[in-house]
């Protein structure tokens, strides 16, 4: 199964980011195309941002995270107003999972499993 799935934790509070708007997109010759957009759920997360109809080829995507928003409802002013984390698909990989430990002012990534 081709899949891209995320999970954010808020670390300022130590629980999952819910309902925070993420952007899946694919760098193409002419730009970036958005692919899939969704919120994480209760949990932090998106358990697969990778439409059905796509395929996972090799190339560049992109994350992108709506921390303003995310904060904004909490009365946080935050420095980052997204986040995004682009990472490199290579022929014959099939599932990516890209955690996302967040904080009002700092952020960290890592290959998931």
């Amino acid at each position: 199964m081709k899949r891209i799935s995320t999970h954010i934790l808020d670390l300022a509070v130590g629980k999952p980011a819910s309902h925070v708007a993420v952007r899946l997109e694919r760098h193409e010759p002419s730009g970036w195309r958005l692919l899939a957009s969704e919120q994480t759920d209760r949990d932090g997360r998106c358990s697969q941002l990778l439409p059905e109809k796509e395929n996972l080829s090799p190339g560049f995507y992109r994350l992108a995270f709506d921390t303003t928003s995310y904060y904004e409802a909490q009365d946080i002013d935050a420095l980052y107003p997204v986040v995004e984390v682009t990472f490199r698909v290579r022929e014959g990989e099939a599932q990516f999972h890209i955690p996302l430990l967040l904080s009002p002012n700092g952020y960290t990534t890592y290959r998931g499993s």
